[in-house]
């Protein structure tokens, strides 16, 4: 019985090691949401990573994480460190380039659970003087085998990202907006 166990999870590994020859290994996902108030105001809140605290599902796994700050919240080069528990993981997110008003580009670098990098920008687009589109989307990479998780990242990473745009509405069409 040993054996036949042992030669069944051989099996189901050697299969998925060769699902895996076949799975991208980029991963690209993206959402959005409208936000009724201005772009100025929606953009100027989003820069503040520290805001990620108010929304950010991921920030919201561990309300008792600690965290980190390099630098100048809202300007390029400002980083956001935090070690968490298991779900929250540990890394940093650090700004890597602002187009005011327009985009905010953002590095994310996980040191657990997984090593990796992804980038995470956030868009702005105003579709009228009081309602603003806003985009936020997450790409990387994760080496053969892991690019295995690639099958399931856009549905999981996909709905982290609509709640968080959610908060984040919920959180912007209550006046007054404060910035940090």
């Amino acid at each position: 019985m040993l054996v036949n166990i042992l030669m069944g999870a051989g099996a189901l590994i050697t299969l998925l090691l060769i699902v895996a020859l076949f799975v991208k290994k980029h991963y690209a996902i993206e959402r959005e949401i409208t936000i009724n108030k201005s772009k100025a105001e929606v953009f100027g809140f989003i820069k503040h990573l520290k805001n990620q605290d108010k929304y950010s599902k991921w920030v919201q796994t561990d309300p008792d994480m600690e965290k980190d700050y390099r630098g100048i919240d809202g300007t390029v080069g400002f980083v956001y460190a935090w070690n968490g528990n298991k779900k929250a993981g540990q890394g940093e997110q650090e700004i890597k380039a602002i187009n005011e008003g327009e985009k905010l580009e953002v590095e994310v670098r996980f040191i657990r659970p997984f090593a990796g990098v992804a980038q995470t920008p956030f868009f702005t687009e105003a579709i009228a003087p009081n309602q603003t589109k806003v985009k936020w989307g997450m790409r990387g990479a994760n080496p053969y085998p892991l690019n295995l998780m690639n099958l399931f990242m856009t549905g999981m990473l996909g709905k982290d990202l609509e709640i968080s745009l959610t908060n984040l509405k919920t959180i912007l069409e209550k006046s007054p907006v404060s910035k940090n």
